[in-house]
């Protein structure tokens, strides 16, 4: 009989010690788009990734146009030229594959200033989540910016402006 009230006992102070706990959210994206530095490391971005992209077009338009004056003139030349004009346009075709990769693929040019750019300002971001959340004693802190899984959030738990605020930016109040 002591065993089964222990048992009762100690779920009870569990469901208690679980119900208090507190929860909160975030809209990381209304957070991003509150800081001056985001939209300005965002518009440099932009820039670079044009210039690149204009670069590579570049690139493969010459790769398009020495195929195109090979095609017409390969039945005219002769064994040793056609070798080296498919050299050169397998040349330029790995020139514009690499170039297109050193600045678009994974660790690419476009990643590495996108680290250099943003993940400090995210670093901002979660530092004062972090400071929210522990200030205000909530127990997790969920994003609900970006496809989450967060189907329903109360207004009264967003914590998006605390954490601006947390940071030093100004927040309209609407």
């Amino acid at each position: 009989m002591k065993r089964i009230g222990l048992i009762l006992f100690s779920l009870l102070v569990l469901s208690q010690v679980a119900t208090a706990q507190k929860y909160g959210y975030v809209d990381t994206q209304f957070i991003l788009e509150n800081i001056p530095e985001y939209g300005d490391a965002q518009a440099q971005l932009n820039k670079l990734s044009e210039q690149w992209q204009q670069e590579i077009e570049e690139k493969f338009a010459l790769l398009d146009k020495k195929q195109r004056e090979f095609d017409a003139e390969a039945i005219l030349l002769p064994e040793e030229i056609k070798a080296s004009r498919i050299k050169e346009i397998d040349d330029l075709r790995f020139q514009a594959m690499d170039l297109q990769k050193r600045r678009f693929g994974v660790g690419g040019d476009l990643f590495q200033k996108r680290e250099e750019l943003i993940k400090p300002i995210q670093d901002r971001i979660f530092d004062a989540i972090q400071q929210v959340a522990v200030e205000g004693g909530y127990a997790f802190v969920f994003d609900k910016a970006n496809q989450s899984n967060l189907l329903y959030a109360d207004p009264k738990f967003d914590l998006s402006k605390r954490v601006l605020i947390k940071m030093g930016i100004k927040v309209a109040n609407n």
